[in-house]
């Protein structure tokens, strides 16, 4: 896949600890911040299945929980 350039502020403490990361790790700013945005969205995102079971799981225990309400 292309690489896209982006320009950002970021906090100054938080830059020097990423830049810290980066010299223990001896990975790029670049690789870092690519692996930092997948695993962010990875986190963010909710798969339909786990909805469509949560959906599913509310329907089937509405009864109770109207009960919990009370």
């Amino acid at each position: 896949m292309a690489n896209i350039k982006i320009s950002s502020k970021v906090d100054e403490a938080a830059w020097a600890a990423l830049k810290s990361v980066v010299q223990a790790s001896q990975q790029s700013i670049s690789g870092l911040l690519t692996e930092a945005i997948q695993e962010y969205l990875q986190r963010r995102r909710v798969r339909p299945v786990v909805l469509d079971h949560l959906k599913d799981s509310v329907d089937e225990n509405r009864e109770m929980g109207e009960l919990l309400v009370k």
